[in-house]
């Protein structure tokens, strides 16, 4: 196992020993480990709800789509370790540069600021991957989620989605949100080409949030 659960937290082996990014606790356990909040992170959080199928391992090369100011993306660096990579995009500036400087100080991480809706404008940047992951707040989720995993997922490849409900329908409850995109998987036209592997919902560390974990065929 790539990183140690200890009951309320996960712990990640620190990629820039002495260093953090966002006043996260440092630990010992033999190494230095980092500290990752599951109600700052959706992975976090799945982790911490018994995922353990997600294909994040030392050597892989994963896709994150909304990557904000870094938080979870650096865990991710820390993860897959200096044989993997992380490309890290967003599409708003602001956020953009604070992740410009994480990256300068991990060697495995690279942002492009892009919108996750476009892959065709960072195709030529980012190669076929082992895992794409999305974390994106908005209506059409599901199916940007879909466009990357068909255009840069590798066969046998990871796909994760931490899905908020209220973007999608707010006058919908969650659970019905939840069902509905878990029979996409399953039943309905994405099920021709991904296996869903995985599912957490992941109250009480982030409200109305779920997280699907999809093998491709």
């Amino acid at each position: 196992m790539n990183f140690i659960k200890e009951r309320s937290r996960i712990l990640t082996v620190n990629l820039t020993p002495g260093t953090t990014f966002f006043g996260e606790e440092l630990v010992r356990r033999g190494k230095e480990y980092r500290v990752l909040d599951p109600t700052r992170s959706k992975l976090g959080a799945a982790l911490m709800k018994g995922l353990q199928q997600h294909g994040i391992l030392p050597g892989k090369t994963v896709l994150y789509l909304g990557a904000s100011h870094g938080y979870t993306p650096s865990f991710v660096s820390d993860l897959v370790g200096n044989e993997g990579f992380v490309f890290c995009l967003d599409f708003a500036p602001r956020v953009v540069r604070d992740l410009v400087f994480v990256c300068e100080a991990r060697t495995n991480m690279a942002p492009i600021l892009a919108s996750a809706n476009e892959p065709e404008t960072y195709a030529g940047v980012v190669p076929i991957v082992d895992v794409v992951y999305q974390d994106i707040a908005q209506r059409e989720q599901v199916a940007m989620f879909l466009k990357n995993c068909d255009r840069f997922l590798r066969r046998g490849g990871y796909g994760l989605l931490a899905l908020k409900a209220r973007s999608i329908d707010v006058a919908k409850k969650p659970g019905e949100i939840f069902k509905r995109v878990r029979k996409e998987f399953e039943d309905g036209e994405a099920s021709k080409r991904y296996v869903l592997i995985d599912y957490r919902e992941l109250h009480p560390f982030e409200k109305d949030h779920a997280f699907y974990v999809v093998k491709k065929k």
